[in-house]
């Protein structure tokens, strides 16, 4: 491992060493590339205050082998690690996390959570504003902290406004301040959260809540950089990196005019989506793990989940996302303290019955279906009077409907089941005017 610090990283591969230091930065060092044209002698490293070097390339290569006798000669205190560039050679096995930083990044290893990672790294270094989108409960707060942990300004403070959780009276007194005397009951001067995450980062979460009045006031303050508190004149300046979080569609809210434009394209400069958990099912096991570490750590209990239970727990649909995890693990932990939880343990929304495929149950539902009728014997004289379409019909209406009930109103997973593309499907809920959540139609 390399101690923290400056890291020097030679390579001939200008595009590797790039991505190289991007790692590093991610993980709390300060890295520095030499150009290959330049020449590297001893006066590279004099008052650089190294703690290693990182060489990158096969070792029979000139420069390698070149790069390698020069740092043994001239820095032979600093740690010196030579990476081949094999894939069987890690690059994570020269860095080590931030002490207390490394914890706050998304725990996976689905390819998502570990896309959503490698943007976190890529983004932290700068002081771009950053958009996270995804579903209530999925951890919008910890990329949050993460991207401010593995920041420059992780020195800083990291505060926190829910902007859904502030009547809109109080909000410009919340983020700004308020001088002594401006409203009733402003008995003394109060620094707002601007001034509070003075060269720190401040994280809006639910801005999509905030209301028309109170956007204005802060798109002011993103373009200039300055602001005054409630009830006083003096401009007041800010150096602040915004970090922005919703659960709400906000292009379809500046389309309804319920959000500005201006102040979307403001926020929107970096987006990152946070998956649902049923997106990431595969990273159950692990969360259960950290989840439980984490009851342990703050109560001392300990409990378990069985192999057989964890399968259950993968057919969930997950609604709540890992906020609904989190609360089971620490429900079973009051309910079994020390013990190891079997499906009978859980409580009965999570152990439905879900078949690994759903599209059986729908076919099952197809051969349950039957259609009434009329005996042509019976009628005969008459004529036979069957609306085919009718019923075709309403055949099609109860196979939608057993869908989503199957997937929880999830309209994507009932189209998977039932085989047609997600938006005829969702023409169909339409056209028979299905009561499902409209949020998770559209």
């Amino acid at each position: 491992m390399i101690p923290h610090g400056k890291v020097l990283v030679l390579d001939t591969d200008g595009t590797r060493a790039r991505k190289i230091a991007l790692f590093l930065n991610f993980f709390g060092y300060s890295p520095q590339i030499h150009e290959p044209a330049r020449h590297l002698d001893e006066q590279v490293f004099e008052g650089q205050c190294l703690t290693g070097v990182i060489v990158v390339g096969p070792r029979e290569t000139p420069a390698v082998t070149g790069w390698l006798e020069t740092v043994e000669a001239a820095a032979p205190d600093v740690a010196l690690f030579h990476w081949e560039g094999r894939a069987d050679q890690a690059p994570a096995e020269f860095a080590r996390p931030r002490p207390g930083s490394r914890g706050l990044l998304p725990t996976g290893t689905t390819p998502v959570i570990r896309t959503l990672v490698e943007l976190i790294g890529q983004v932290a270094p700068f002081n771009t504003s950053v958009l996270i989108l995804g579903e209530s409960g999925t951890g919008k707060e910890r990329v949050a902290r993460s991207i401010h942990a593995h920041s420059d300004r992780s020195d800083g403070v990291f505060v926190p406004v829910n902007c859904g959780a502030i009547p809109s009276e109080l909000m410009e007194s919340e983020l700004f301040g308020h001088e002594k005397g401006a409203f009733t009951g402003a008995l003394s001067a109060r620094k707002g959260r601007f001034e509070l995450a003075e060269g720190g980062t401040l994280f809006l979460d639910e801005i999509g809540d905030m209301s028309l009045e109170m956007q204005v006031k802060l798109l002011r303050v993103l373009q200039e950089r300055t602001f005054e508190r409630v009830g006083g004149n003096r401009t007041i300046r800010c150096d602040v990196r915004i970090v922005a979080a919703t659960h709400r569609n906000l292009r379809q809210a500046v389309a309804e005019g319920r959000f500005r434009e201006d102040l979307y394209y403001r926020l929107n400069v970096f987006p990152l989506e946070v998956p649902a958990l049923r997106e990431r099912i595969g990273d159950l096991p692990l969360l259960v793990d950290e989840l439980v570490t984490d009851v342990e750590r703050r109560s001392g209990v300990s409990v378990r989940f069985s192999p057989s239970a964890m399968r259950q727990l993968t057919r969930h649909r997950w609604p709540g996302n890992v906020r609904e995890l989190a609360n089971l693990v620490e429900r079973m932990a009051i309910m079994h303290p020390g013990r190891t939880i079997e499906p009978s343990d859980l409580p009965q929304d999570y152990r439905d019955d879900v078949p690994d495929d759903p599209r059986m149950e729908v076919a099952a539902a197809v051969e349950d279906t039957t259609v009434q009728v009329p005996d042509p014997d019976a009628a005969a004289g008459e004529g036979l009077s069957v609306d085919l379409k009718e019923h075709l019909q309403q055949i099609e209406r109860e196979l939608i409907e057993h869908a989503l009930r199957r997937s929880r109103g999830v309209v994507a997973e009932a189209a998977r089941m039932l085989n047609v593309g997600r938006t005829t499907l969702v023409e169909k809920i339409r056209k028979y005017e299905l009561d499902t959540d409209a949020s998770r139609v559209a």
